[in-house]
């Protein structure tokens, strides 16, 4: 199994230290907000890492985060807190508005059918090992004292740019964080903030007898620490955290501990909608209930992710969901054919195409071709293709396929009967029937087959 290694910017072959614990880390959402199909791209492509992992023989202890305090909305370190933001839009305390959408999160997690994590934590849950790390860095030199916080001070840490290729020499002052007269580099980032004369800020906790909270950065290497130990086999998220989020998470842990954090890297690339950043002042954000009230299922979603790749730049839109709609019903029409007396097949070779795709850096788009080759073959799937389809996927190929009920079997029936007498009135009237159950029919040499309709 072979990945593309962020750190190295090389695929390399994937070998974990223990293939019974393969530890890895998901950047979970802040949650301030319903998250829309973007936010959840992420999240489906690091499904089908966990699937594929799986059939390989391994398996994963994975760990989600939760950001419910601390990320501003700018991702340095200056802006309004996303938590008040929210809860001042909703007319709820910070704990509410954080409860409602991990919820709300959390359910469509697993709408799109996706293998829930190993643990899922809060950053709130966190708190004391947060200051723990937040002594251990200070205690190594790393922090500095200001009046808006405790920064750490990367022109301490000699690998902080290798990880991002970051040119710090050239930084300008404010292209990446607020700058001040009391940062002493443009880089320098808070682990903890200070809360300031005036400043309004629910979620607090006493540290060195003053009120903060924790750097929005330090809860992933906090959660990392607690829940899975240094350094993890893999570290997921998006392309937009490499310069800043992981970069200073690797700072953090690497400084505090002295140990590499994750072997592995994985960014994700993200999605557009008609062209455009998805975007509320451009009216182009859409969640997955939005696509329900369209006829469309999170499953066509899915779909439409998995026939691009996790590093590519996707450009949404409804005629390219409809589409992969359109390629998941011929799948599940492939999966119908087993109930209708064709010959099997158990597609050894394709089943190992498939999975040599997925290795090859997930590269679901080539599985999905070589799907295509065996559904145009004509014979139907055994069970056990249809397992690993579903397996490798999470599309419920097979397991949405139910034997077709006797009552149309007996209209399907009646109708070849009709159309045989050239009661084609008759014949058209059960069509119909059939259809408005959900199936049409395909009249062939070998006879008629029924599928689903699209």
């Amino acid at each position: 199994m072979k990945l593309y290694n962020t750190s190295s910017r090389k695929i390399e072959e994937f070998i974990p230290a223990n293939p019974n614990e393969v530890k890895i880390y998901t950047c979970g959402p802040t949650v301030y907000s319903f998250a829309h199909i973007g936010n959840f791209t992420a999240y489906t492509y690091w499904d089908l890492l966990i699937r594929t992992l799986r059939l390989n023989g391994f398996r994963e202890k994975r760990v989600l985060n939760i950001t419910d305090v601390g990320h501003l909305t700018s991702d340095a370190d200056d802006g309004d807190d996303k938590m008040e933001k929210g809860a001042k839009r909703d007319g709820k305390t910070v704990w509410e508005v954080a409860q409602m959408y991990m919820d709300d999160f959390m359910e469509n997690f697993r709408k799109l059918g996706l293998i829930e994590p190993y643990a899922v934590c809060r950053a709130t849950d966190y708190i004391e090992a947060d200051i723990k790390i937040v002594e251990a860095l200070d205690k190594a030199g790393f922090l500095y004292d200001t009046t808006d916080g405790l920064y750490f001070d990367t022109s301490k840490f000699p690998k902080y740019a290798e990880f991002a290729r970051l040119d710090l020499e050239n930084l300008r002052a404010g292209a990446r964080v607020e700058f001040s007269d009391e940062k002493r580099n443009p880089s320098d980032f808070a682990v903890w903030k200070w809360i300031r004369d005036g400043e309004d800020h629910a979620m607090k906790w006493e540290f060195r007898g003053r009120m903060g909270y924790p750097g929005w950065h330090l809860e992933c290497s906090t959660i990392i620490h607690e829940k899975l130990g240094e350094p993890i086999d893999i570290h997921c998220g998006g392309i937009d955290h490499i310069p800043i989020h992981h970069t200073n998470e690797i700072a953090q842990t690497e400084g505090a501990f002295g140990v590499q954090m994750s072997r592995f890297w994985l960014h994700n690339n993200f999605i557009t909608v008609e062209g455009q950043k998805i975007s509320k002042s451009l009216g182009n954000v859409y969640y997955l209930s939005d696509l329900s009230e369209r006829g469309f299922s999170p499953a066509d979603y899915k779909m439409w992710l998995y026939q691009g790749h996790y590093q590519a730049e996707r450009d949404f839109s409804f005629e390219q969901l409809a589409a992969a709609h359109a390629r998941l019903m011929n799948y599940r029409n492939f999966a119908a054919l087993r109930w209708q007396g064709v010959e099997k097949s158990d597609f050894a070779t394709e089943k190992a195409e498939m999975l040599e795709c997925l290795n090859s850096n997930l590269n679901s788009a080539g599985a999905f071709a070589v799907l295509d080759g065996a559904v145009k073959s004509g014979l139907a799937p055994s069970d056990d293709f249809l397992k690993f389809i579903d397996d490798a996927f999470g599309l419920s190929v097979g397991d949405s396929t139910p034997d077709i009920s006797d009552d149309l079997k007996e209209k399907i029936a009646a109708r070849t009967d009709a159309k045989a007498e050239k009661d084609y009135a008759k014949a058209d009237a059960l069509r119909d029937e059939i259809a408005d159950a959900g199936f049409e029919l395909l009249d062939g040499a070998s006879g008629v087959k029924w599928q689903y309709k699209n």
